[in-house]
């Protein structure tokens, strides 16, 4: 017994002095993030930028796994290791700050929204809460502020959010409670069926927020486009007396500032006309094209835009400020966004706090941790100015006017309208299939193109561009002109490029 007392004893001990030393060893921590810093400024920024590497280094799936040697073990690795844990990721991920990337709607860097970047995630702090974040309640606040301001509101509200999907759901939410405000109690049994109105070409995220929210996607009217890709507005009043024919209670009309795939921008003062008639929330999804706003050339694209009820705009696309921001905007000024959202939790949103608690911004969020967003855009901002932040809007509209005259000229390319944004939408048409377009199996042969040389030009790691179908039109190519590293060399470039990977199928 005495000898069992006396091994728990000396175990205890151990086990004290143990505790009363960190676990985490700062000085070797600091030197590894010093070398690892080092080796993402030579992989990330120095040759992820250089057109003489590659966009990519494909491998295939079970390939890369077995290179990545993603195992998690019993035991931890050794600092050199990891740091080659570091390359390897860097190594084999895709460059999206190469200025050969065209894939997505964002693409380059600027390194002061990423010294932003860097700085949020060593600070590890959420946006919830004055107490814990009193830098960024307050510069949260004055960039929403400006970005309402560009909207042409003088008051509002407002929140940064996960990505432009989730601030459209926040804007049908906010929809759906403005017109039956007991549905936050009572549920779906407090509501009639609800009718959404978009266009046919505007963002899936309409569908997910329909599904998600309980409004069903048979409830989501599909409003027919132009030519263009642009909302039809007699075709959006039919609609909304079709919906209310069948039983249904028309509450939001979503449209879309530069549409994915096409780059449309939505007739906003007709909409804005309807709207008012019909007493129902007006959208605007600019999460693509809100940059427009910033550019006194280009920003009648979103003329009316000041009419809407609820804007969903992206900086980390067209602005270059990183993954992820987006913000909700709203002309509102009844704190509808808390009333809707809030659920008062005491332990975060105390009553009795020493500060003025309308700078617990939290409770207007359906998360409860919140990334700080407002970083980023801030520091870029404070950078470059409004001034600098035009500069880019029209960089990208010029050297996209630039590319459509110079595929006018080539034989082979076939564009698909004429650009109203920087979304440059074309077939390659290969000399096999050139005046064979009454064929029948043109179509089926034409779809193939684009795949195969995406494909290519992957495993080669020379760039990447999107393809994609739309209605009844094939595979076509959706080039994105945004990075503000683009020269005309890359314009031509990409041309060739398509050219020698494509001529010989």
């Amino acid at each position: 017994m005495f000898y069992c007392t006396s091994i728990w004893l000396e175990t205890t001990i151990n086990s004290t002095q143990h505790l009363n030393e960190p676990l985490l060893d700062h000085r070797a921590g600091q030197r590894f993030l010093t070398e690892a810093f080092k080796v993402i400024l030579e992989e990330v920024l120095c040759k992820g930028i250089d057109v003489n590497e590659k966009v990519c280094e494909w491998h295939e799936p079970e390939e890369l796994a077995t290179l990545l040697d993603l195992e998690l073990r019993e035991n931890g690795e050794q600092q050199h290791q990891l740091l080659q844990r570091v390359r390897d990721v860097a190594k084999y991920s895709v460059k999206t700050n190469h200025p050969r990337f065209f894939n997505q709607l964002f693409a380059g860097v600027d390194y002061h929204a990423l010294t932003g970047r860097f700085l949020t995630e060593a600070l590890n702090t959420s946006q919830y809460t004055y107490e814990v974040a009193p830098v960024f309640v307050l510069m949260e606040d004055e960039v929403l502020s400006k970005l309402r301001s560009l909207v042409g509101w003088a008051q509002g509200d407002g929140i940064f959010c996960p990505g432009g999907t989730v601030s459209n759901m926040y804007a049908m939410n906010l929809a759906r409670y403005r017109a039956f405000p007991e549905v936050k109690l009572k549920g779906q049994r407090a509501l009639p069926r609800l009718a959404v109105f978009t266009s046919q070409e505007s963002h899936y995220s309409v569908m997910k927020a329909a599904a998600f929210q309980g409004i069903g996607t048979e409830n989501v009217f599909k409003v027919k486009v132009d030519d263009r890709g642009c909302m039809i507005t007699d075709d959006l009043s039919e609609k909304i007396e079709l919906a209310k024919s069948q039983g249904a209670v028309p509450f939001l009309v979503h449209a879309t500032s530069g549409t994915t795939v096409r780059g449309a921008f939505d007739p906003l003062e007709p909409i804005a006309d309807i709207c008012d008639r019909q007493g129902l929330w007006m959208h605007v999804d600019a999460a693509w094209g809100g940059s427009v706003l910033f550019s006194k050339e280009h920003r009648h694209l979103m003329r009316g835009v000041e009419r809407a009820d609820s804007v969903t705009w992206n900086p980390h696309k067209m602005m270059l400020t990183g993954l992820q921001c987006s913000a909700i905007l709203l002309k509102d000024t009844t704190d509808l966004l808390k009333r809707c959202h809030s659920a008062d939790a005491t332990y975060l949103f105390q009553q009795d706090k020493f500060y003025d608690m309308s700078l617990d911004t939290g409770d207007k969020s359906i998360q409860c941790g919140r990334k700080v967003d407002c970083l980023k855009l801030w520091l870029m901002w404070k950078a470059v100015g409004s001034q600098g932040l035009e500069e880019r809007v029209d960089r990208a509209f010029a050297h996209t006017r630039y590319l459509v005259e110079k595929m006018k000229k080539r034989e082979g390319f076939q564009l698909i309208g004429k650009p109203e944004f920087v979304n440059v939408c074309f077939w390659f048409i290969p000399a096999s299939l050139r005046g064979k377009e009454n064929s029948p199996d043109y179509q089926d042969r034409l779809s193939k193109v684009a795949p195969v040389i995406k494909e290519r030009m992957i495993k080669q790691g020379t760039m990447m561009v999107g393809y994609q179908p739309q209605g009844g039109r094939v595979n076509f190519f959706r080039m994105i002109v945004i990075s503000p590293q683009l020269s005309y060399k890359d314009m031509t470039f990409f041309l060739d490029e398509i050219e020698r990977l494509g001529n010989n199928l």
